[in-house]
């Protein structure tokens, strides 16, 4: 996570301090044949350019991607960058997929204005990833082959840059600033605000910055004589307050937040960078983080820490979910707050480790042996992966159960530029047993159902927490008394909490609703959107609390309605099964739903509404 800067540095002494010696370039040349470039007759603006840079693992992509979006930020824009990767542990093939707006984005476009490769190496593998028109501008490096059939098929513009023997001429320099340059030039991206992304992100030499910020006018400067790309409307003011994060850190800046101060967890795609964040973050507010041998110890371990007092959590994927199950049944019956995290990714068994999909929802709601109530909630946006997380610690901690939040790669992996979010205090708080508390029973059947928890140590208290069906004494008892009350204890205790307004994100009034879930929820709004300037009006829920479902709640968002459409990124229509398992939705709801890895876009979604209307 980094907060931008409104500050753009020139080059240290002015253009002439860099050029020739070493970097082996006339950096003034660069730059008076990008002012010719800028000669040309002007480019038709939009207000959201989408830039895909592709290349064979290694190659930088990444980075340069990254940096495009962090220049971008400087300049006044937002953005968003998705990763894109093949099944190889390490190698293969990458891309960045970028789109740069003038206002707030989430989700990908429909289609990609520009597609620069550095190589040509099994990016056909990416064909339905980068989707691309007779409109976009293809640019490849002649030495590194040709572009494959299924991009030159599209009638798109095909253009040839040596980027390679481009970054060969400046010593010391790489290819992918090149290719940054060349990218950021044509999206319209300022000078100073792409040599400001690379000083600011620069770790080594200043002999090296100087070849790379080199490299990097080289590419701005070929952008030259290259039509038919839309360009940026100007940016707003940079603000000092925006920042760039993605999905995984803000969920775990949201559990620091929330109040979690010990994380136990075992690496898994695309969950680690989520881990890789807390562990130096966690140590600044006097938490640790702890590496397990695998996901069974994870959940045991952040059960124990909980047990003792401290609010914990874990962060997996489907697999990792899979082996805590037992666990998390665990922490039901003893009443002990948790946290897990799904970063979901395609499935079953491995599935496709690097690829999005919201295909854990049925387990995640229902999953559990025996009846064991548990919140479930989903993130709608890469800011919301904070906030909710945030909640997710706020609400187990309240209702002393486990709390899972279904994130997902798309989210978790993803980079964007977002408003600050504002600081706000974690108002619930574990209810703790005081000392020597006369007639103490932990598992006492309250009006609330939550129950004083007392935290080992507290004087002149004693009682067992196992996962044994217990009186409310804790006494292990097979009783039928017990077994029922316990059961009713522990699902009033959800079904009776106030989860106020946070529960589902509800906008507009029509009589036609469209319902989603998570990463979903940013294609659906566009889509909506693009259909509102068409006259076409409809109303949204984005649901962030799927267990319990709160169905007072959702009668209320679904007064009026008279149609239903439920869309969701998976192959069972599991949202959509789900919501008709336990609750009456208006009419005759219907469902689109397809399963990853491509993500949901938001043409396909207004087709698909424009289509369900004309039923």
């Amino acid at each position: 996570m980094s907060e931008q800067s409104t500050m753009s540095r020139p080059l240290a002494g002015g253009n002439a301090a860099v050029t020739g010696g070493a970097c082996g370039v006339d950096i003034a040349m660069c730059l008076e044949r990008g002012m010719a470039a800028k000669a040309a007759p002007a480019r038709r603006t939009a207000s959201s350019v989408s830039v895909a840079l592709a290349g064979s693992g290694g190659s930088g992509v990444m980075t340069a991607g990254t940096l495009l979006l962090s220049a971008a930020a400087k300049a006044g824009w937002y953005g968003l960058m998705v990763r894109t990767s093949g099944p190889q542990i390490r190698g293969g093939e990458a891309a960045a997929l970028v789109r740069l707006s003038r206002t707030p984005v989430d989700t990908l476009d429909d289609r990609f204005d520009l597609l620069l490769a550095i190589d040509w190496r099994n990016i056909n593998r990416f064909a339905d990833e980068i989707p691309i028109g007779a409109s976009c501008v293809v640019i490849g490096d002649p030495d590194e082959g040709e572009a494959p059939e299924v991009y030159k098929a599209t009638g798109a513009r095909m253009v040839a840059r040596p980027l390679k023997k481009t970054a060969k001429g400046i010593p010391g320099s790489w290819t992918n600033m090149v290719a940054l340059g060349l990218a950021g030039a044509l999206a319209g991206v300022p000078r100073d605000a792409l040599e400001a992304a690379v000083r600011e992100s620069w770790k080594r030499s200043s002999d090296s910055l100087a070849a790379n910020l080199a490299a990097l006018a080289a590419g701005m400067a070929s952008a030259a004589g290259i039509e038919g790309m839309p360009t940026l409307v100007p940016g707003d003011a940079p603000d000092v307050k925006r920042w760039l994060i993605s999905g995984n850190e803000a969920a775990g800046l949201g559990a620091i937040r929330g109040g979690v101060r010990f994380v136990a967890a075992y690496p898994i795609t695309p969950a680690t960078e989520m881990l890789e964040w807390m562990a130096p973050a966690l140590t600044k507010v006097g938490g640790t983080l702890l590496q397990a041998e695998d996901e069974l110890a994870s959940v045991n371990m952040i059960i124990g820490a909980s047990y003792g007092g401290v609010p914990a959590l874990t962060a997996t994927a489907g697999p990792g979910l899979s082996l805590m199950t037992e666990g998390i049944g665990l922490a039901c019956s003893a009443e002990v707050p948790i946290v897990v995290v799904d970063v979901m990714r395609g499935g079953p068994s491995t599935g496709i480790p690097a690829k999005s999909e919201q295909s854990d929802l049925s387990f995640a709601v229902n999953g559990l042996h025996g009846d064991a109530p548990r919140i479930v909630l989903a993130p709608t946006s890469i800011a919301d992966c904070l906030a909710t997380t945030q909640w997710a610690v706020e609400l187990a901690e309240a209702t002393q159960a486990p709390a899972i939040v279904l994130s997902d790669q798309f989210m978790g992996q993803s980079r964007a530029v977002i408003e600050r979010p504002s600081d706000v205090a974690s108002p619930a708080r574990r209810l703790v047993a005081k000392a020597n508390a006369p007639d103490y029973k932990r598992y006492r059947d309250t009006g609330s159902g939550v129950s004083p928890m007392a935290i080992p140590g507290t004087p002149g208290i004693v009682y067992t927490a196992d996962g044994l069906e217990h009186s409310e004494a804790g006494i292990p008892s097979s009783q039928v008394r017990d077994h029922r009350l316990q059961l009713d204890k522990r699902e009033r205790k959800l079904m009776l909490h106030d989860y106020g307004s946070r529960w589902a994100d509800v906008e507009g009034g029509a009589e036609c609703a469209v319902i989603t879930f998570g990463s979903s929820t940013a294609a659906v709004r566009e889509a909506v959107a693009r259909l509102a300037e068409e006259g076409v009006k409809l109303r949204l829920v984005a649901v962030r609390l799927l267990a319990p479902l709160a169905p007072a709640k959702l009668d209320q968002a679904l007064r009026g309605v008279t149609r239903v459409l439920v869309i969701e990124q998976n192959h069972g229509a599991q949202l959509f099964r789900y919501l008709r398992s336990l609750h009456n939705l208006p009419g005759t709801p219907a469902s689109f739903h397809r399963p990853g890895p491509l993500p949901l876009r938001p043409g396909e979604i207004a087709s698909a509404i424009l289509e369900w209307r004309g039923r």
